[in-house]
């Protein structure tokens, strides 16, 4: 088996090589500090999964998941990170991401997640499969940052992080009308006024660090 660990703690990605290597035999481990190295490595070698972290120097693990699943489909990804379920299981889940855990997820738990996505399937933990029933049979309203685009929600979470609007556009390669244009729209979907509006709410819900 090979696995791709991307996350730009080295002491978390020993820690992770150790663990899994008790569990599989015969296993080999690739590693990445930041996603422009995680895409260049996925476009390099054949990947039997992808430990993925949200929290990572540039673009998050979140950003570069729809481009993973468009340029590696076979590839299942799983969203290792620090973030509550709550905040972008949802989301990841319908970028292409095989599975979620977070990082207190006990060692047992992340084997069986290995092992459930690399044999075709898909993981949540018991928790989030429970919250996902709950909310469909009784209709429970999403959160806002839900209700945006994977783009919109990109450029959310950057303004949010203190980036202004030709950051923005400067780091997605995209125009700084465009990108007034998708923050138009958030404010618009949210019902918010400001930037400070959504800075507020990303630190509220827990969207930046």
């Amino acid at each position: 088996m090979k696995i791709l660990i991307a996350d730009d703690h080295a002491v978390f990605r020993r820690g992770l090589r150790e663990t899994l290597s008790e569990a599989f035999s015969k296993i080999t481990f690739g590693e990445a500090r930041t996603t422009q190295e995680t895409l260049e490595l996925a476009r390099r070698q054949d990947w039997d999964v992808i430990i993925l972290d949200i929290s990572m120097p540039g673009r998050s693990g979140l950003d570069i998941l729809d481009d993973l699943h468009r340029s590696h489909p076979r590839i299942p990804v799983l969203l290792l990170t620090m973030h509550p379920e709550q905040q972008f299981a949802r989301r990841a889940l319908k970028a292409g991401a095989a599975g979620y855990l977070t990082k207190d997820s006990v060692p047992e738990e992340l084997k069986e997640a290995i092992k459930k996505i690399v044999a075709g399937g898909r993981y949540v933990s018991a928790t989030l499969a429970e919250k996902l029933a709950v909310d469909l049979r009784q209709g429970t309203d999403v959160p806002l940052h839900e209700l945006l685009s994977d783009r919109e929600f990109q450029v959310l979470r950057m303004i949010a992080s203190g980036k202004s609007v030709k950051e923005v556009a400067d780091e997605l390669s995209l125009s700084v009308k465009t990108v007034s244009t998708y923050r138009s729209r958030i404010l618009e979907k949210t019902g918010m006024k400001t930037n400070a509006d959504l800075i507020r709410y990303a630190l509220q819900t827990q969207l930046v660090d």
